[in-house]
Order: structure tokens, then sequence, then C-alpha cells
């Protein structure tokens, strides 16, 4: 199976370095690449998933396809043959796992919208039920699904964890008419993938955003969308408000790290050939659920 950890790109400026994507400056346009490298609480692993990044690019693009009538995206293309000629030498990196896309500033925020209660929402909810200033029903079990989904932005820290914050922070950041707007598609994004991928046999619980802004002042879609890597995704056959779900993301991943006790502070520790192969499965049975077809 096909690992890259490390692009290594040397004849285009490199943008920024994540955890997981490098970006390329093109002139006009970027270069996106998803590599293969996994983090967990916010510390890269040293191992990497095989042909993760192939996954998370080519689910992002299906979706990028699906909902650009709600709005639009970055995505361009990814067909290698139409790259610029200073990328065709590194064919054989860039195929599957990158994509050609549209230069915008991002917005510095996180777009979560949750759909259910669970993770840091349900830790928060237990103490005073609410969830970034949403006051909730009483009686919530873990997992419940939310009378309707609620919108729970936090900042996007260079260093360390975001930050929840409530509605009026988010509008001084990011603007009352751009924000109203943005809360909005950002829930609307979330129920056409939640009613989609019920039909599909999974759930998705909660997800994370990016927007960016153009230079021409146009808001759009950005980074990667409803992914394993930014989405808790269930099966539906198993969901049961109360019962811990099955999960198609870094969970297994996280369950190790866990059960051996880290203390969540680098460096990573080894990781077993055995999860990093579940974590492999996990992400390409999320990827032939979604779109429907086999990975190849």
């Amino acid at each position: 199976m096909k690992v890259l950890t490390d692009s290594n790109i040397k004849d285009l400026p490199l943008i920024q370095k994540g955890k997981v994507r490098e970006v390329y400056n093109l002139g006009e346009n970027v270069l996106l690449l998803a590599t293969d490298r996994i983090s967990a609480f916010d510390v890269v692993m040293n191992e990497a998933v095989p042909e993760k990044g192939m996954v998370l690019n080519q689910i992002s693009e299906y979706w990028f396809s699906k909902t650009k009538k709600i709005i639009p995206n970055h995505f361009l293309y990814s067909n290698i043959d139409d790259y610029p000629e200073e990328l065709q030498k590194y064919a054989e990196i860039l195929e599957g796992r990158s994509m050609i896309v549209k230069k915008a500033v991002p917005l510095p925020v996180e777009f979560i919208v949750r759909g259910y209660i669970t993770g840091s929402a349900w830790k928060t909810y237990k103490v005073n039920r609410e969830v970034n200033g949403v006051r909730l029903p009483e009686g919530l079990k873990e997992y419940a699904r939310l009378p309707e989904p609620i919108f729970t932005p936090t900042t996007k820290e260079s260093d360390g964890h975001d930050r929840p914050i409530k509605i009026e922070e988010y509008y001084e950041i990011v603007g009352k008419s751009d924000g109203e707007y943005l809360k909005a598609v950002a829930i609307e994004l979330y129920k056409f993938a939640h009613k989609g991928l019920r039909n599909k046999g999974l759930v998705i619980a909660d997800t994370k955003f990016e927007f960016g802004k153009t230079f021409d002042g146009s808001l759009i879609l950005i980074d990667e969308a409803l992914t394993p890597d930014s989405s808790r995704l269930w099966l539906k056959k198993d969901y049961e408000p109360g019962k811990k779900q099955m999960q198609f993301d870094k969970q297994i991943l996280r369950d190790y790290l866990e059960s051996i006790k880290w203390d969540k502070v680098p460096p990573a520790p080894e990781l077993p050939p055995e999860i990093i192969e579940k974590t492999a499965e996990s992400y390409k049975q999320a990827y032939k659920m979604i779109t429907g077809l086999d990975w190849k």
C-alpha cells in the first residue's frame, strides 16, 4: 500500500504544512495535498496510515461536487493530466491525494455543527445543560439526537486546543452579516449530509467546516468536507442513545492511546501494526458507505 508522510515538492513555495495537509502556492491557485499522517489529541503520530490521505481527498471531492448548490467551494480539478507542467514529475505522489483549488483567505473560526450530543459537548451539557451558550433540553442521554442541529463555533488555534466561543464572540470575529449567512450555510450543509448518509446506513453526529474569502470578496467552502477526520460518523443500524457508538474516524487510535494511559504530550508512543491496519480499514469502509464505491 502507498504511504506518504511528506511530499517535499521542491519546485513550489510551501504556504502551510498542517497536521495532515500541505498547501503549495501555484500563483493564481493552490495545490492542496493530503498526506497519510494522523494525529490524536493534537499530536501527530510517528506512524502514518496507508492511503488515508487519498481517502480524505476523494471523500472531500465527492462532497464538493454534491454541495456546490448550497455554497460554492474552492475545488477546481484533480486530474493529474491537467496539472501545471512543473507538477508532472510528481504525478506518482499527487495522484489521488491532491487537488487544485481556488485561493482564499481562511476565516479564523472552526464552523462546527452538532446534531447529536457527544464528545466535548456532552461533557459541557452534564455540567450546565448548555453547549457554547446554547440551552439544551433536560434529560438527554449521551449520543442522543438533538431536536435541531446546533452551531457551536470555536477559535482556530495554531498551538494548543481550539476554544469554544459563544455566538456573540463569533459575530465579533467574522462580522454579523457574514456570520449569520455562514451559520445558516453550515447548518444546511450538515442537514443535507445527514439526510443523505442516513439513507446509506450512516449517522453523522457532528462535523466541522472551514470557510474562506476569495480576493473578489466571495465566501466559499474550503479545506476538507464531511470526511472521517472532520466528522463523527456512526453506523445507523447500531445507533441507540446512551450506547457507545461504532465510529468511522480516529476513534480506534484514540481508544488505544487511552488504554495505554498515554499522557497526550509529545513524543507520541509507538503504534502497533494492528492499530494502524484497523484504522486504515475504518477509513476505507467510510469511503465505501459515503460514495457507494469500492476503494481501489
